[in-house]
């Protein structure tokens, strides 16, 4: 492991991850830390949507509204398997936003950045269309228009698997724990897993601590100038059984003007989000209030004929935006999801901090990241990633639907709902995950529902998996078909692994 390097990154979430690899494809040697598991705060508790965001449009945040559609197609095309197209319906509510308006909206969404992979919106009837059926009686029309789904933590992990395979170092479960500015760079410490301290030189430093922004700024490296500042805010999810039996997902405009989506989730499930709540407690300790769960059921008890109770909730997850405060700005829900970077210099050591920022823009705002650092550094390479596929998204012509079908005809010995979770979950890197597998009995042990040996050895040697709830859900999400017994023969099989 090298202990003198370019950049020094501390975050392992999608904004840190994100930097690291760009950064290394430029040639820069980097290092990033992680005090736990890669994506296991912010990173994996979103709404698992890349998207534009239709209602800042409300907001007149037309720059981030567009730079977010840019970046859609940009990530569809880097990880069709993980990233998919999904068409969204939004019922009309005339109570709530007029026609016209939402007929304006949705025409700046479908042209406020060229289209390659999504259709444009439109107008529909619910008695003729699919999506009306689990709608009450009273949504007569409403709108139809695209974005889309993307299993959050795994676009993370993959992020960090190719800034590893670049040449980054990446330290999971390893908390920074000292910065002290030297001439042309930091001196940093740094304590692993094992509780023994690395020290590593920096000449650029990164604060990619999301939540913890602030924080590391006041405790680690106290700045004498003013710095941006941030407000959290909680987001909290449900799911529950799937309540409708069709590929649309919906968006549901809400009295108190706030927008909750319901989400086709895994085949089998309903996913329903997000709170926005202002939140100051410990980010390490986020959890979903009885009021918050209650709030998601009633909102979309006002649109689907049956309803669902706090009983329905099979699992929740919540986690907290580190958002832009806006002084002017009381509304949690009204606050940007934009960003801002902000390069300061303490002795000469050059030190950059992320502020804000959304899942969708994260390889925008790392480009400009590692535009900002490499004048400092050795090399003068532009941006590279708008153009290359992550991990397992090297798909013939990015067509995933051909390369599952092909996927599953050679390896018809797999039940068809695995091959599937496999193709999904790791593109082209499936191969490598089965290598050497031939038949059900070669995968070995069937350590949790769904969960083998052979992909939970894949996991910790290529995905820095460690812990149970690491492969159960964020590697994978198993963790809803998980029983008690099988989630301590996991923790068996990895101590003894």
């Amino acid at each position: 492991m090298r202990t003198n390097v370019d950049i020094l990154i501390a975050g392992g979430g999608i904004n840190g991850v994100g930097i690291a690899r760009d950064a290394a494809g430029r040639g820069l040697s980097v290092l990033l830390c992680e005090k736990d598991d890669l994506a296991s705060h912010t990173s994996s508790a979103s709404t698992k949507l890349i998207h534009g965001g239709l209602r800042y449009l409300e907001y007149y945040e037309f720059a981030l509204v567009r730079k977010a559609l840019q970046e859609r197609e940009i990530l569809l095309q880097a990880a069709p398997h993980i990233v998919h197209p999904l068409r969204f319906i939004m019922p009309h509510d005339a109570h709530l936003r007029p026609a016209w308006l939402i007929r304006l909206g949705l025409f700046l969404y479908d042209n406020l950045s060229q289209r390659h992979f999504f259709p444009g919106s439109r107008t529909i009837k619910f008695e003729s269309h699919t999506s009306g059926q689990p709608l009450q009686d009273r949504f007569v029309k409403g709108f139809e228009y695209s974005d889309a789904w993307v299993d959050d933590a795994r676009l993370v992990v993959l992020n960090a698997m190719s800034a590893h395979e670049l040449g980054a170092t990446i330290l999971t479960r390893t908390k920074l724990i000292g910065a002290h500015p030297e001439k042309n760079g930091w001196r940093v410490e740094l304590l692993d897993r094992k509780q023994q301290i690395i020290s590593v030189f920096a000449r650029c430093m990164v604060n990619a601590t999301g939540p913890w922004t602030g924080s590391f700024l006041k405790q680690q490296v106290p700045l004498n100038k003013k710095h941006q500042e941030i407000k959290l805010v909680k987001g909290s999810h449900i799911i529950t059984k799937k309540l409708f039996d069709h590929p649309y997902a919906y968006i549901f405009q809400i009295t108190d003007h706030r927008v909750i989506f319901a989400i086709p989730y895994l085949d089998q499930y309903t996913l329903i989000g997000t709170t926005d709540l202002e939140f100051e407690g410990d980010p390490d300790n986020v959890t979903i209030t009885d009021e918050e769960v209650s709030y998601l059921c009633d909102s979309v008890n006002s649109y689907f004929k049956h309803a669902i109770s706090p009983k329905d909730v099979l699992w929740t997850y919540s986690g907290v935006r580190p958002l832009l405060d806006q002084i002017d700005v009381r509304d949690p829900s009204s606050l940007t999801r934009d960003y801002r970077l902000q390069l300061s210099s303490i002795e000469q050591a050059p030190l950059l901090s992320i502020f804000g920022g959304k899942i969708t823009t994260f390889r925008r705002l790392s480009e400009e990241a590692v535009d900002m650092l490499t004048p400092l550094l050795t090399t003068r390479d532009p941006g590279w990633t708008s153009t290359s596929t992550l991990p397992g998204g090297n798909i013939p012509q990015g067509d995933f639907n051909s390369f599952l079908s092909n996927f599953l005809h050679n390896h018809r010995w797999l039940p068809q709902p695995l091959a599937k979770r496999y193709a999904h979950n790791y593109g082209t890197r499936a191969l490598r995950l089965l290598k050497g597998a031939a038949c059900m009995a070669d995968l070995g042990e069937e350590l949790s529902p769904g969960l083998f040996e052979q992909e939970a050895r894949y996991l910790v040697t290529h995905e820095w998996a460690r812990e149970v709830d690491d492969i159960l859900w964020r590697r994978t999400k198993l963790g809803l078909m998980a029983t008690s017994e099988s989630t301590v023969r996991l923790a068996q099989w990895l101590a003894q692994y």
